[in-house]
């Protein structure tokens, strides 16, 4: 599986501490796994999904799509909660 990462996602990793990276690789391996783990969006996020997990006892959103036709995972946002859906539309 191709996995690609988006400049929006790109950013927030580098603002990550070692350990923080850990949990999003973990995270990442998951959805790798489980393609449908993540909750489906509707309206202007259609085809988006989002994974919700735990890093350092704070919520983090993962936010990407999956083309199974030619198997790329694209990560496309994380961050927290707090505005992260305007976010996404916005770099959409």
């Amino acid at each position: 599986m191709k996995v690609v990462q988006t400049a929006t996602f790109s950013r927030a990793v580098k603002k990550l501490h070692s350990n923080q990276k850990k949990e999003l690789d973990a995270a990442v391996n998951l959805v790798m796994a489980d393609t449908s783990i993540g909750e489906k969006k509707a309206g202007d996020l259609a085809g988006v999904l989002v994974y919700k997990f735990k890093m350092l006892k704070q919520l983090m959103l993962l936010a990407y799509t999956y083309e199974e036709e030619v198997l790329t995972l694209t990560l496309l946002a994380l961050g927290t909660h707090e505005n992260f859906y305007r976010d996404i539309k916005r770099s959409s």
